[in-house]
């Protein structure tokens, strides 16, 4: 009875969370992308990287007509690391354009609708194991390209959460990952907005310096 009671405590605070962050910044709309491979290659170009940067990368990539995976597996490392320039690490993420194409001709024949067809963790798993991929990427190609109900965990979610008191500093990504798809209906448009929200409240409020005076959570935060 108690642990089913502190779920629902926790899927409650949750809700609030949401509502007012919804109530705040209104929906979102992310993530900004024509097609679910272009969400695929901005998922990877956006590792360490501010958005801006990463739009002006896949621009590149638009108007030299290699957006996807037939022509990130054509066009020379060298010369694609020079189209991802803007988002930073260029070289290393080139590296990991060219496994993703490769991955998705070898495995699924540029199919993405075979591709997103497979049970969420197991293609989770797959993903896990192209080089370049790890948990955060995986899940937000997941999320917003398959449209599948995983919830994305980043710097800006784990920063809130820790401040609102809700989870260690230290968190495990998989513990962390867990608050979320335990106590909330697994819905891939909640998970999707709800990811968007906390992303702009970070960029907004909760900053590694926080503007707490104005914060439409302040009342439910610990810091």
């Amino acid at each position: 009875m108690q642990a089913a009671s502190t779920k629902t405590e926790a899927g409650n605070k949750l809700q609030i969370i949401y509502q007012r962050l919804f109530d705040h910044y209104g929906p979102l709309h992310w993530w900004p992308a024509e097609e679910p491979f272009e969400v695929m290659v901005g998922a990877i170009l956006t590792q360490s990287a501010a958005w801006t940067n990463v739009q002006k990368a896949i621009a590149n990539l638009k108007s030299n007509g290699v957006m996807s995976p037939q022509q990130i597996r054509s066009i020379p490392v060298e010369a694609l690391s020079r189209l991802v320039y803007p988002s930073g690490y260029y070289n290393a993420k080139a590296k990991k354009l060219k496994a993703l194409a490769r991955y998705l001709g070898e495995r699924y024949d540029d199919s993405l609708s075979a591709l997103f067809a497979r049970d969420t963790y197991e293609l989770r798993e797959e993903l896990l194991g192209v080089h370049g991929i790890g948990e955060e990427t995986a899940d937000s190609i997941l999320l917003y390209a398959a449209i599948k109900p995983i919830f994305v965990i980043d710097a800006y979610t784990r920063r809130t959460f820790f401040r609102l008191g809700l989870c260690p500093e230290k968190e495990t990504y998989h513990r962390l990952q867990a608050m979320f798809m335990d106590n909330l209906p697994r819905v891939p448009q909640l998970f999707n907005d709800y990811h968007a929200l906390l992303v702009q409240h970070g960029k907004e409020f909760c900053r590694k310096r926080p503007l707490c005076s104005e914060c439409p959570i302040r009342d439910a935060c610990d810091y």
